[in-house]
């Protein structure tokens, strides 16, 4: 493999494809033995990863500069493409599950394989097609939008992320001036914003109509594998968050207050842990994947041999510029097994947070797409993938001296308290969600209003101090997982029970919870949600009591 950036990409012929898997689903009735079915299968299976691998080049590269006209055509080519072939591998499906063969690919790749089959065939519809290319384009587009914004502030070039950071200045009234810059960048985009968000409930309402399933809830929890609870359950674990961790999260605002010296909290303070300023990481890019590098051979064998395979193959892009799309991400080019981090470093504690959550995306790439038998099992759904990623940021614990030099225990407190005092806003981003898609909420007012009454109800504390437009609910657009990724967020907060109980658990006893988390990595996606807990020796977070449980822990940590 050559470094990320000598990698060649070469547009991949999608109608080429749709025939490959015509011809497959052809061969696979005609196979007379388990060797050659499995053969087409696994041919089949190849041909879709480069596919996929090129996708990725072409998205990752788009992302880097969504101004890249190149690419932002590409993606248009993908967006058209891919829905055709989610179609045309329904049928290849069908005379898979027809197969005298089934039991023994089942044998092989496991049951939970089987039943992501069976979703995939429920989910294609022709119908969909033209609503699945709009969906994307849309996605597309705000990714445009949400990335433009620039503004002179203090005589700097600001985006959205470097007034974010502003908001962490030990100077209340700098604080203040960025947060009403920031309010008013999104509210100078939030006509488009409302536009694009609007359109995508519409068109997502209307695939899930024409599928036959009676809301979006239904179809999008099925897209997402959450074989193993419904909405009523998410509906009972944001109460469990509502209980037990909105009454800590009120308290360690209040003391916060308290040690930041001021009347009222208002949410510019909010990111401001210290009156004297927050932990800030030293060092430029280069020097601190340097330390990264340091600190991954240190915790262990595996994840030293990750690390200096992303450094060798230069499978980053951290620093904001131009142009680039907002948020942080990890992927995988599945034909290299290579992982990729995206981030946007704006010099604060957040950045390391990139190289050890993100990193945990990838270190479960890296370690589980090596032992998984397909590609389409490297991944956990995502309320096991967010386990990976954020119990890292606490195995990294120790190392922060690395980053941090002796503000490094400053910035352990505060990253807890982030882990807990960002869980309510999560249920908030969830329950806003179903609201929206089981009213079908497509005015905007109505959609500012809902967000506005939810926040009063998960985060109490929060006062925007008289800005109108956040006073009017206008703080929800700035999460890009509700235009992109439609319930998706509420993985954070289950994630983050598992994640807090690895914590827990390593304080008393760092290597056996490695071990157990370095076996949860392997497994990827080749089981199911409390499957995966069951190997990883975690709770279930919609047991009765588990919340409760794990909480009151990291509370007699704190």
């Amino acid at each position: 493999m050559e470094r990320f950036s000598e990698l060649k990409y070469v547009r991949p012929d999608g109608e080429a494809l749709l025939a490959d898997i015509g011809r497959s689903a052809a061969a696979l009735k005609e196979s007379k033995s388990y060797e050659d079915a499995r053969n087409i299968f696994l041919d089949l299976n190849s041909l879709q990863d480069h596919f996929n691998t090129m996708e990725e080049l072409a998205s990752i590269r788009s992302s880097i500069n969504t101004l890249d006209a190149f690419y932002e055509k590409e993606m248009e080519y993908f967006h058209h493409v891919k829905p055709k072939i989610f179609v045309e591998m329904k049928q290849f499906h069908e005379v898979f599950f027809k197969s005298p063969f089934l039991q023994d690919f089942e044998k092989e790749f496991g049951s939970l394989y089987i039943k992501n089959v069976q979703s995939r065939i429920r989910l294609a519809a022709e119908c969909n097609v033209e609503l699945q290319i709009k969906e994307s384009m849309l996605v597309q587009e705000y990714r445009k939008t949400a990335a433009s914004p620039r503004t002179e502030f203090h005589g700097e070039t600001l985006n959205f992320y470097g007034l974010l950071k502003k908001m962490q200045c030990p100077d209340r009234t700098i604080r203040k001036e960025a947060m009403e810059t920031w309010a008013s960048l999104y509210e100078s985009i939030s006509g488009k914003l409302d536009e694009i968000y609007s359109e995508l409930i519409e068109i997502r309402l209307k695939m899930a109509e024409n599928l036959g399933f009676p809301g979006y809830e239904e179809m999008i929890y099925l897209q997402r594998g959450r074989y193993t609870y419904t909405p009523d359950d998410t509906a009972l674990f944001r109460e469990q968050i509502l209980r037990h961790v909105v009454p800590l999260c009120s308290e360690l605002f209040g003391q916060q207050k308290a040690r930041l010296g001021v009347e009222k909290l208002y949410y510019y303070d909010e990111s401001l842990m210290y009156p004297e300023g927050n932990a800030m990481p030293k060092g430029t890019k280069d020097e601190m994947l340097s330390q990264a590098g340091k600190m991954y051979r240190e915790l262990s064998r595996e994840t030293g041999i990750f690390f200096d395979y992303m450094l060798e193959y230069d499978l980053f892009d951290l620093e904001t510029k131009p142009g680039k799309q907002q948020g942080g991400y990890c992927t995988i080019l599945p034909e290299y097994k290579a992982p990729f981090i995206f981030s946007n470093f704006n010099g604060t504690d957040a950045d390391v947070d990139v190289l050890t959550h993100e990193a945990g995306h990838a270190f479960q790439a890296f370690e589980s797409s090596r032992r998984v038998p397909l590609s389409g099992q490297t991944d956990a759904t995502l309320e096991v993938c967010e386990i990976h990623s954020m119990t890292m940021e606490f195995f990294t614990y120790p190392w922060m001296e690395l980053f941090f030099g002796d503000q490094a225990e400053k910035y352990r407190r505060s990253h807890l308290w982030g882990e807990l005092q960002f869980m309510p806003y999560i249920a908030c981003v969830d329950e806003f969600q179903h609201r929206v898609y089981l009213e079908k909420l497509t005015d905007s007012a109505e959609q500012r209003k809902v967000w506005r009454e939810l926040e009063k109800k998960y985060l109490p504390w929060r006062d925007y101090d008289g800005n109108p437009f956040l006073e009017q609910g206008g703080f929800w657009m700035q999460k890009l997982h509700i235009f992109e990724c439609p319930f998706y967020y509420i993985d954070y907060a289950l994630a983050r029970i598992g994640s807090l109980e690895y914590y827990c658990r390593m304080t008393d006893d760092f290597e056996s919870a490695w071990s157990d988390y370095h076996r949860l990595c392997c497994a990827g996606g080749t089981k199911g949600y409390r499957e995966l807990l069951a190997l990883g020796n975690l709770s279930c977070p919609f047991d009765e009591g588990t919340v409760e449980k794990v909480i009151g822990d990291v509370k007699k940590l704190i």
